[in-house]
């Protein structure tokens, strides 16, 4: 048995289709195919580093994105 046959995907699946990352805010906002929609806030620097390190790995690059700086004036 090869692992590809351990896991087979089906439509009922859930899975991301946009991860937007905040650095100012050190959020990261996930939303899936089914309409949901989750954030994850991170105290320290190192946490959130940690977890773009993370979603770098494990999630495609074309469904990132970044939000705008805000500065004021």
């Amino acid at each position: 048995m090869t692992f590809e046959n351990l896991y087979v995907k089906s439509d009922n699946d859930e899975y991301l289709t946009r991860v937007v990352i905040d650095t100012c805010a050190r959020t990261f906002y996930m939303y899936s195919n089914e309409g949901e929609a989750r954030s994850i806030r991170c105290d320290s620097i190192d946490e959130f580093m940690t977890v773009l390190e993370l979603i770098r790995r494990v999630v495609d690059d074309n469904i990132i994105a970044y939000s705008d700086v805000v500065t004021k004036n």
